[in-house]
């Protein structure tokens, strides 16, 4: 039996005992879209606790989350299956809400503890009918995003990260009344781990991610999580390199052109916080001189600001580095290109990098993706660069086994050999090289 078929069995058990399921959230929302969504979430109202258990028990082997959240799901069917339940806030947080289960409280009492009216609309699963207490239906025509009410949707202050992510993956816009509510919702209850979250949602889903930071900048989202990104407004680039205009509307850009090549890249998440932290450094290196705006050594001065920033929403360590090491060199492509760099300083470069392709990327990226000359170029000496270290070289042993004993000058006689290495020295002719190096230090 199909997943469909199981849940339509279940709806006629349902049925039978007076009960009604419908589909709910973000499964009625995107089949309306016409966009797959593979989350089948049910409702089950007007059949109690115990009847729904026996039903399910007879569909499969129940996952349930505890009686008084009144949540199940079916093993091997990723189906979630809830009663309805109203909530009542208890403290600042985001999971401080004391939760009572009531079948009986009706299609609008549960529908209206949603968040927007867009994920507000119902679906009899046995009808096809469409339960729309708040307007959801006109709201998805017009792509609008609107609270549900006023007064239970501040209480979950990451409704407003949710506002944002929702708004760039679906490019919708948001009722002034939901902007309005979101300026005054304090989101420094929420922790590190659901504004990451939420953030990454949107930079991995969406076709601008821009959309995600304009919607928390209309909204005075950005203040206490994002204050690096927030100071990239009005921030002034030199027009004759930037003419698109100040370090934000940069940023935006380069965020989006980096969607466009996210799925080329090793690391997709990682790249696309390259794209949004790698201009921090300006914030503290932009002047004035001589009537011209400069931001000399912006891509290290950065770092600081960066660490500051990506500590506050991730201890992931290896994310961390990975930002670090793209905005630093992210510069470096192009003007080595345009500059006509030596194959040896080019690969150098790449050997940098902690991924060397996605630093093209990110490179072009900071260009808009209108170079595709140059990044074709690189592409081109990347592939030059993976020859080069294919081939056999100097080894820690090989210098032994010519007569050489490890000391201190020995990290930096290998740190020679692989020099030759990036420059294309044949084994054995590196090898010559790095021994006649080494004697200097005998002498």
């Amino acid at each position: 039996m199909t997943r469909e078929q199981t849940v339509k069995e279940i709806a006629r058990k349902i049925a039978a005992q007076g009960g009604r399921a419908y589909y709910v959230g973000g499964f009625v929302r995107d089949r309306l879209l016409g966009i797959e969504n593979k989350d089948i979430d049910i409702e089950v109202h007007s059949v109690d606790v115990q009847s729904l258990r026996k039903i399910l028990s007879e569909a499969g082997e129940i996952l349930e989350m505890g009686e008084s959240f009144g949540i199940f799901s079916l093993k091997g069917f990723d189906i979630d299956i809830a009663m309805p339940r109203s909530e009542a806030v208890t403290g600042r947080g985001h999971r401080d809400f004391a939760i009572s289960v009531d079948p009986f409280i009706g299609t609008k009492k549960a529908a209206e503890r949603r968040d927007f009216t867009v994920n507000a609309l119902m679906e009899d699963v046995l009808t096809g009918e469409i339960i729309d207490h708040f307007g959801g239906k006109n709201d998805l025509k017009n792509k609008i995003l609107r609270h549900v009410n006023d007064s239970s949707f501040p209480e979950d202050p990451l409704r407003v990260l949710r506002l944002a992510r929702f708004s760039a993956r679906f490019d919708f816009s948001v009722a002034e009344e939901t902007k309005e509510l979101c300026r005054h919702i304090d989101l420094s209850s929420l922790s590190k781990e659901r504004i990451e979250g939420e953030m990454k949602k949107a930079l991995m889903k969406a076709e601008k991610p821009s959309v995600f930071f304009e919607v928390l900048r209309e909204v005075n989202g950005l203040d206490y999580w994002f204050p690096e990104i927030k100071k990239l407004i009005g921030l002034p680039q030199n027009p004759v390199f930037h003419p698109e205009g100040d370090v934000w509307v940069h940023t935006m850009m380069v965020l989006d052109t980096g969607a466009l090549y996210r799925e080329k890249t090793s690391e997709p998440y990682y790249f696309m916080l390259s794209c949004l932290c790698h201009d921090l450094g300006k914030i503290i290196s932009t002047e004035e001189i001589d009537g011209v705006i400069h931001s000399y050594e912006h891509e290290k001065r950065g770092i600081s600001l960066i660490k500051d920033f990506l500590g506050r929403i991730t201890n992931e360590k290896e994310l961390i580095s990975y930002v670090l090491n793209m905005t630093l060199l992210h510069m470096k492509p192009f003007v080595m290109t345009r500059a006509g760099s030596s194959v040896k300083s080019v690969n150098k470069l790449f050997d940098e990098s902690i991924a060397p392709e996605d630093l093209i990327y990110l490179s072009s990226c900071d260009n808009f993706g209108r170079h595709d000359d140059i990044q074709k170029e690189l592409l081109e000496k990347y592939e030059v660069y993976k020859e080069y270290m294919s081939r056999p070289f100097v080894q820690g042993k090989d210098l032994i086994e010519a007569g050489l004993v490890p000391n201190k000058s020995f990290s930096e006689i290998l740190a020679y050999a692989h020099k030759l290495r990036l420059a294309g020295i044949k084994k054995e002719s590196a090898l010559k090289q790095t021994l006649s190096y080494a004697r200097k230090f005998k002498k």
